[in-house]
Formats: structure tokens, C-alpha cells, sequence
């Protein structure tokens, strides 16, 4: 029985990754061409996240339920910040958040072919775990970059997942940075993704992913950058289900 349920698993697993790898190596092939040709990423971006990245989720079984998107300000470039506790995590929220996001990930990703390509060209930015303290300040610079050129940037707030879905410590490089620039952010709460991929293994179970976009939190209204950080956090540990929440 349990090999069976291990098989199954991991064919769903397979499903999201074909879809991806064989969709997205398309994409790819036609697409980054066509984004240095016009000088801009956005179609691209279009196809992959509003399109390739739900349709994989779809063929494994994942449903996505969203709240509060009606929070996030119109017209403005925010630091969106999110828990964060299963690699399934970036492809369930990068689809229902609005515009284009830049992203901060894993230096390795980039190293990936047509995908590294075309995460450059949208303005991604490779981090590595365990950098110096000037390649963690390029990072923020590189995100604050792409956050003034009019994109939005995706945080994951504790900088690595969780292991057991509870919220860990907060990185403190995006609030340095909505400090610098202003740029509000809107902390966003996900749920389920814990139990469906969870750190460590490559097995998929079917399930629903909640994300809950809370309210936005403007950095004028904060002195110093801790502050900033508690009550990101206390908004984000309230919308959390209670076994998600700190010890």
C-alpha cells in the first residue's frame, strides 16, 4: 500500500515537471528570442506564469483558493512578503499576483537552460545561501533595482522553507529596502502547500493551496526597520493556521 501511494505520488510529481520542461523549453525556444528582439520580457512572462505555471499545478492536481487580492494598492510597485514552506510555493503565487514580480532564488536556478535565460531577462535575482555580506547587499540592490523600473519583487520572508510549515525567523533585506524606497508591503500568508510538497522530498500530493494576500503595511508609518519587520510578522503569524504559527 504504501509503495503504491510513494508511485503515485511521485507520477504526479512527474506530471507538473513534464509539463513544465516540455511547455516551458518551448516557450523558451520562441520566446527569449522574441523578448531580446523587442527589448522587454513581458509576453513572455505572460505565457510562462499566467499560463505554463497554473497549467502544471492543474495537471497535478493542485487547486489554488485566493483571498484579498482587492489589498494589494493599484499603480504601485510593492514588496510582496510571504511565508514560506514547500517549492510549490513560487509557482502557486506568482500566477494570481498582479503585473510582473521579480523574484529573489537560489543562485543554481539560473544555471538552468532557457529558464536562467529568461529569469535574467526578467530581472530575477540569484542569491546564495550562506553570502558574504557584500553579495547579500547586491542582491538587495539588484531587487531594488527592479523594483524602481516598475516591477514588483517577491520575498520569501524567512530566506530558506520552513521544515515543519511554522513560521521562522524574518530575513531583514526587504525591509531595509521598503524603508529605502518607500514601496509598501503586502504580507501574504500561504497554507497547504506544506502538506502537499514538503521540504526534502520530490513527491506531489493533490490538494488545495490557500493564499491569503493581507493588508498593506506602509513603511512611513514605522521609525526603524524592526518595527517594520514585527508588524509584518504579527500580520502574517495572525492569518497563519495556528499549527503554522511560531512556537
Amino acid at each position: 500500500m504504501a509503495g503504491a501511494v510513494f508511485c503515485e505520488e511521485m507520477f504526479v510529481a512527474f506530471k507538473i515537471v513534464f509539463v513544465y520542461v516540455t511547455l516551458g523549453t518551448l516557450a523558451g525556444i520562441i520566446g527569449i528570442p522574441y523578448s531580446l528582439v523587442v527589448g522587454n520580457i513581458r509576453l513572455l512572462y505572460r505565457v510562462v506564469v499566467r499560463g505554463i505555471v497554473p497549467l502544471g499545478l492543474r495537471a497535478g492536481g493542485i487547486r489554488v483558493e485566493v483571498s484579498g487580492l482587492d489589498h494589494i494598492p493599484a499603480g504601485v510597485s510593492c514588496i510582496f512578503l510571504s511565508n514560506h514552506v514547500s517549492n510549490l510555493d513560487p509557482p502557486v503565487l506568482l500566477p494570481v499576483l498582479p503585473g510582473q514580480c521579480s523574484v529573489l532564488l537560489k543562485k543554481g536556478l539560473m544555471r538552468i537552460p532557457f529558464l536562467g535565460t529568461a529569469m535574467r531577462l526578467g530581472k530575477f535575482v540569484p542569491v546564495e545561501r550562506g553570502q558574504r555580506r557584500e553579495a547579500a547587499q547586491a542582491s538587495i540592490a539588484a531587487a531594488e533595482a527592479a523594483l524602481r523600473s516598475g516591477l514588483h519583487v517577491l520575498f520569501f520572508a524567512e530566506g530558506t522553507r520552513s521544515e515543519d510549515g511554522r513560521l521562522l525567523a524574518f530575513k531583514s533585506g526587504p525591509f531595509y529596502m521598503a524603508m529605502e524606497t518607500g514601496a509598501p508591503i503586502v504580507p501574504i500568508a500561504i497554507s497547504g502547500t506544506e502538506k502537499m510538497m514538503r521540504k526534502h522530498s520530490a513527491k506531489v500530493t493533490p490538494g488545495v493551496a490557500k493564499v491569503q494576500v493581507l493588508r498593506a503595511i506602509d513603511p512611513a508609518g514605522y521609525a526603524t526597520r524592526d518595527e517594520l519587520m514585527r508588524a509584518s510578522r504579527a500580520a502574517m503569524i495572525a492569518a497563519l493556521p495556528e499549527e503554522m504559527r511560531p512556537v
